[in-house]
C-alpha cells in the first residue's frame, strides 16, 4: 500500500509539472532575472567618470491605462575608473540604458539581451549563455558646456540627517563658532550640553570623542572649529564601534576634506575681546593620481574665570566652615597642523598617508582666598594662595590607509593603522600666606612645588571588509587592536625653611606607568525588504592591562575575558515620509588604572584621593525608539524615547579613611554602585519657516538615578530634568546672516563621568563630589553672531560673534555627603566677543572632478587624521 501511494503521488506531481506552460507563454512563470549589462563611462579624453548615474528602464503595460510605459528596473553609480555593472536584469524584452552626470550631456541606448520569445521555434533550444550578458564597452559622454556655465548652487545641505544608527549634524555653516574650538561647535549641536569648563555631556553622561571614526587623545579645545565639517551623534553605537564607553554614546567629529579637483584653499584670522588671536588656513590640490592637502590653525587663549566655594566639614565638632574665592587667569594657545596625501595606484586601489602635529603652551595663574572658622567659634583662619603654572604638550599623529574596490559593486576591503603619541610637562609653584584675619598679621608661609611629566601613546590597527549579499543586503566584518601605553611622573615638594630648599614628599607624589590593550572582532548584516530595514551585529572584545607604581615597584594586572556585545537596529518607513526606528545595544566600561590602585594621594590636604582595587567593569544595556517625519518645506521632526540600565556603575564617592590616631580623614575614591538607570524622551525639530529663517530646536526630558544602597544604605532621589536648545539662522539682504542660539538646563543630577585623574596642583578645598551625591542648579545662556559676505561669489566674509551675552550660563553645584556639604559657583569670561575674517580661493577642473572615491571620504578613512 505504501508503494502504491508513493507511485500515485509521483504520477500526480509529474502530470502537474507537464501541465505548466513554459515561461513567457500565457499562464507560464516569469522569465528569470539573470541578465547582466556592464561597461565604462569615459569623457572625451578617455578618462573614467566617477559617480555618474546609470539606470535601466523597460516598457511594461500599465494595468490602469492599458498603455505601455517605461518603468525603472535597476540603477547604480559608476566606479572610480568609470566602470558600471548592473545585474539581475530581465532576459526577455527590450531595455533602455540612460546615463547622466553633471557637466555632461545625457546618454541613452536601447539594448536587447537577444533571447527569442518562446513560440518562435526556439523554446526547446538551449538558452545561449552569451545572450545573458552585454558588454557595452566604452561609452563617451560629451561635455555640456552650456550646462557647466549655468550650474549655480543656491541651496545648502540639510543640517540634520538621520541614519539607521546615528544622527549627523552639519556644522560647517555655523557662524557662532567661527574662530573658536570644537567646544564652541558642540554648544550648537542638538542633544549636547556644554558646561563652563568645556565638558560635554550627552543625555547627562560623558560621551567618547572620535575624530573621523577613530578614538582620539586630543581634547575638544585642541581641535579648531574651522576644521570641522559635521558632528555625528551616536547615542547607541553599533557593533562596528568599540564596546567601551559604558552608558555614554559617541561624538564622531568629521574634519573637512577636499572634495574639489584642481586647487582650492581658505584662510581665516580673528581676534577676541582679550586680544586672543586665531588664524589658520588650508590648501588642497588634486591632479592625476595624487591628492595633497595641507592645513594649519592656531588659537590663542586669554580666558578669565571666577569660582566661589562654600564647604561645611562635618568631620569636625563644631563644624569647620570654609569660604573660598578663586580667580583663574589663562594665557596660552596651541598650534594644529596636518598634511595628507592620497595616491590612486589603480582605478580600484587607493593608498593614503597623513601626519598631524599639535603643540600647546599654557601659563595659567590663579589667586585663591580661603576664609575659615569653626561654627560658633571666634577662631578665624585666613589665607591667600598665588599659583604660577607652566604646561606644555606636544603630540604627533601618523596614519596610513589602504582601500581596494572589488569588481563586484559595493565589495571593498580597507585597512589602516593609526598612531598618536604625545608628551606633556608641567611646573607649578604655590605660595600660600596665612593670616590671623584679612588684613591682619601674617602667621606663616607655605611654598609648594609640583613637577609633572607624562607620555601617552595610542595605536589602532584595523581591517574592515564589506560584502554585498544582494542588491539591498550586505555583510560588514572587521578586526581591531587598540594599544595604549602611558607614563606619569608627578613630584610634590614643600619648601623647608631650615635647609632653604624644596623637599620631596613621597606620600604626595604619583609616579606610574600603564599599558592597556583591547582586542576586538565584529560582524553585522544589514538588509532592507521594501520599506523595512534591519542591521544586526555582534562584537567580541577582550582586554588586559598592566600597571606599575614606579617608586615602589608595585604591579597591578588584570585580564578581562572575551565578552559579547550584540546590537540590533530596526527601521520601518511609513507613508508620507515617516519612519520608525528601534535599537538595542550592550556596552562595557572597564576601570582605568588610576581608579584601581590603592595608592593614597595626599597633595590636597583637605581631601585625599585613593583608588579601589576591587572595582569591577560596568555593563550597560540601552534601548531606544525613534520616530521621524519630513514635512513640506524642508521641515523635519525627530522624536525619541530611551532607557539605559547599568550594573556595577563606576562612580566617584566621597568617603572617610582612618589613619593612625589622627581620626577620620576625607578621601575621594571610586565605587561600584548597585546600578543606575536613565529614562527619557527627546524631541528634535528642524524648520525652514521661510526663505530667510531656519530654526532647529531640541528638548530632552529625562529621569536618572544611581542606586548606592550597597555603600551608604540609601540613595539620592531621582530627579526629573530637562534640557532645551534652540538655534535660529536668518538670511538678510546684501549678504548678511544672523545666528541666534540659546540653551536652558534645569536642575539635574551630577553627570556620570570617568575622571581618570592626571598631573596637576592642589585643587580648591573640597574637591569634586560623587555623581551620586549632588545636583547642578538650573542655568541658561544666549549666543549671537552676525556675518557679512562680500567680493565675487561671496569669497570673503567677516563674522562678529558673542557668547553668553547676558552672563547667565553659570555653573552652580550642590554636593552633600556624610563628610562635606559643599556649594560651588562658577562664571566664565563672558560675554566673549570674537571678530573673524575668512577668504576662500581656488579653481575647479571638471575633467578631474570626483576622481577619488567619495565613499571612502565620507567614512573618514581617506585623507584625514583618524588616529588622533
Amino acid at each position: 500500500m505504501k508503494k502504491l501511494l508513493s507511485f500515485l503521488l509521483l504520477m500526480m506531481l509529474t502530470i502537474a509539472a507537464m501541465a505548466q506552460p513554459p515561461f513567457g507563454q500565457p499562464g507560464g512563470g516569469a522569465p528569470p532575472a539573470i541578465g547582466r549589462i556592464f561597461g565604462k563611462l569615459v569623457d572625451s579624453s578617455g578618462k573614467g567618470i566617477l559617480d555618474a548615474s546609470v539606470v535601466i528602464l523597460q516598457k511594461k503595460m500599465d494595468t490602469s491605462t492599458h498603455k505601455l510605459k517605461e518603468v525603472f528596473v535597476r540603477g547604480g553609480k559608476t566606479q572610480g575608473n568609470g566602470d558600471f555593472n548592473l545585474e539581475e536584469l530581465p532576459i526577455v524584452g527590450e531595455l533602455k540604458l540612460q546615463a547622466s552626470m553633471v557637466g555632461f550631456a545625457s546618454y541613452e541606448q536601447s539594448i536587447s539581451l537577444g533571447m527569442k520569445m518562446p513560440g518562435s521555434g526556439a523554446q526547446n533550444a538551449p538558452m545561449p549563455a552569451g545572450n545573458m550578458e552585454r558588454d557595452l564597452g566604452k561609452i563617451v559622454l560629451k561635455n555640456d558646456a552650456q550646462q557647466l556655465a549655468d550650474v549655480v548652487v543656491t541651496g545648502s545641505s540639510s543640517r540634520l540627517r538621520m541614519d539607521i544608527d546615528k544622527k549627523v549634524f552639519n556644522v560647517d555653516k555655523n557662524i557662532v563658532s567661527a574662530g573658536g574650538t570644537a567646544v564652541d561647535v558642540m554648544k550648537n549641536v542638538p542633544s549636547l550640553n556644554v558646561d563652563i569648563d568645556g565638558n560635554v555631556t550627552l543625555r547627562n553622561a560623558t560621551p567618547q570623542i572620535y575624530v573621523d571614526g577613530r578614538p582620539t587623545t586630543l581634547s575638544l579645545d585642541q581641535i579648531p572649529a574651522d576644521a570641522i565639517e559635521s558632528v555625528e551623534v551616536i547615542t547607541n553605537p553599533s557593533a562596528k564601534y568599540d564596546a567601551s564607553g559604558g552608558n555614554a554614546g559617541i561624538l564622531n567629529i568629521i574634519l573637512k576634506k577636499n572634495k574639489k579637483s584642481g586647487y582650492n584653499g581658505n584662510i581665516n584670522a580673528g581676534i577676541d575681546k582679550r586680544g586672543g588671536i586665531n588664524a589658520g588656513g588650508n590648501f588642497s590640490v588634486r591632479q592625476d593620481k595624487f591628492n595633497v592637502s595641507i592645513a594649519s590653525f592656531s588659537n590663542q587663549m586669554k580666558n578669565r574665570r571666577t569660582n566661589t566655594t562654600d564647604i561645611r566639614n562635618l568631620l569636625t565638632s563644631p563644624n569647620l566652615l570654609v569660604h573660598q574665592v578663586n580667580q583663574d587667569r589663562m594665557n596660552g594657545g596651541f598650534l594644529f597642523g596636518k598634511i595628507g596625501a592620497d595616491y590612486f595606484a589603480t582605478n580600484r586601489t587607493t593608498l593614503s598617508v597623513g601626519l598631524v602635529k599639535v603643540h600647546g603652551e599654557f601659563n595659567p595663574k590663579d589667586f585663591l582666598v580661603t576664609d575659615s572658622l569653626y561654627e560658633g567659634s571666634n577662631y578665624i583662619s585666613y589665607s591667600e594662595r598665588n599659583a604660577l603654572t607652566e604646561r606644555t604638550f606636544n603630540a604627533t599623529g601618523i596614519t596610513a590607509g589602504f582601500k581596494y574596490l572589488f569588481p563586484n559593486a559595493g565589495e571593498e576591503l580597507t585597512a589602516d593603522i593609526n598612531t598618536f603619541s604625545g608628551k606633556n610637562s608641567s611646573e607649578a609653584l604655590y605660595h600660600t600666606n596665612i593670616y590671623s584675619t584679612k588684613g591682619g598679621d601674617q602667621l606663616g608661609n607655605i611654598q609648594q612645588q609640583i613637577l609633572g611629566s607624562g607620555t601617552n601613546k595610542f595605536t589602532t590597527i584595523q581591517a574592515d571588509y564589506v560584502k554585498p549579499l544582494t542588491t539591498k543586503a550586505k555583510l560588514e566584518t572587521g578586526v581591531r587592536a587598540q594599544l595604549r601605553s602611558l607614563t606619569n611622573g608627578q613630584g610634590n615638594y614643600y619648601f623647608d625653611q631650615s635647609t632653604g630648599g624644596f623637599v620631596a614628599v613621597a606620600s604626595a607624589s604619583t609616579n606610574y606607568k600603564n599599558k592597556d590593550n583591547v582586542y576586538a572582532a565584529y560582524a553585522s548584516v544589514s538588509n532592507s525588504i521594501k520599506d523595512f530595514g534591519y542591521k544586526v551585529g555582534l562584537r567580541a572584545e577582550s582586554s588586559d592591562y598592566v600597571g606599575e607604581l614606579t617608586d615602589s615597584k608595585q604591579t597591578f594586572t588584570n585580564k578581562y575575558p572575551i565578552s559579547l556585545f550584540p546590537s540590533l537596529f530596526l527601521s520601518q518607513k511609513l507613508k508620507d515620509k515617516q519612519e520608525l526606528q528601534l535599537s538595542y545595544t550592550r556596552r562595557v566600561n572597564r576601570p582605568f588604572f588610576m581608579q584601581v590602585i590603592p595608592f593614597i594621594d595626599s597633595s590636597n590636604q583637605l581631601t585625599w584621593s585613593q583608588g579601589n582595587a576591587g572595582l569591577k567593569p560596568e555593563f550597560t544595556n540601552s534601548l531606544e525608539a525613534s520616530y521621524s517625519k519630513t514635512l513640506k518645506g524642508n521641515n523635519t521632526i525627530l522624536a525619541s524615547v530611551y532607557y539605559k540600565y547599568t550594573t556595577d556603575l563606576i562612580t566617584r564617592y566621597l568617603d572617610t579613611i582612618s589613619v593612625g590616631a589622627s581620626g577620620p580623614h576625607a578621601v575621594n575614591t571610586y565605587i561600584n554602585a548597585n546600578s543606575s538607570r536613565s529614562v527619557g524622551a527627546e524631541l528634535t525639530s528642524q524648520n525652514t519657516l521661510n526663505k530667510w529663517w531656519d530654526m532647529n530646536t531640541n528638548l530632552n526630558v529625562y529621569n536618572s538615578k544611581i542606586n548606592t544602597d550597597n555603600i551608604s544604605g540609601s540613595s539620592q532621589d531621582a530627579i526629573w530634568s530637562y534640557f532645551a536648545k534652540m538655534n535660529n539662522s536668518f538670511k538678510l539682504p546684501k549678504n548678511y546672516k544672523i545666528q541666534l542660539s540659546g540653551t536652558y538646563q534645569s536642575k539635574t543630577n551630577l553627570p556620570v563621568n570617568q575622571n581618570t585623574g592626571g598631573p596637576g596642583g592642589p585643587p580648591p578645598m573640597g574637591g569634586s563630589q560623587s555623581s551620586a551625591q549632588g545636583y547642578i542648579k538650573s542655568n541658561y545662556g544666549v549666543d549671537l553672531a552676525v556675518q557679512k559676505s562680500f567680493l565675487k561669489n561671496n569669497a570673503a566674509s567677516v563674522t562678529l560673534s558673542a557668547s553668553d551675552i547676558f552672563r547667565t550660563r553659570r555653573f552652580d553645584q550642590y554636593s552633600a555627603s556624610g563628610v562635606y556639604i559643599q556649594t560651588t559657583h562658577s562664571l566664565g569670561d563672558v560675554p566673549m566677543f570674537r571678530l573673524n575674517f575668512s577668504f576662500r580661493f581656488g579653481e575647479m577642473d571638471m575633467s578631474l572632478f570626483k576622481r577619488k572615491n567619495m565613499k571612502a571620504e565620507s567614512e573618514g578613512t581617506q585623507g584625514a587624521m583618524q588616529g588622533m
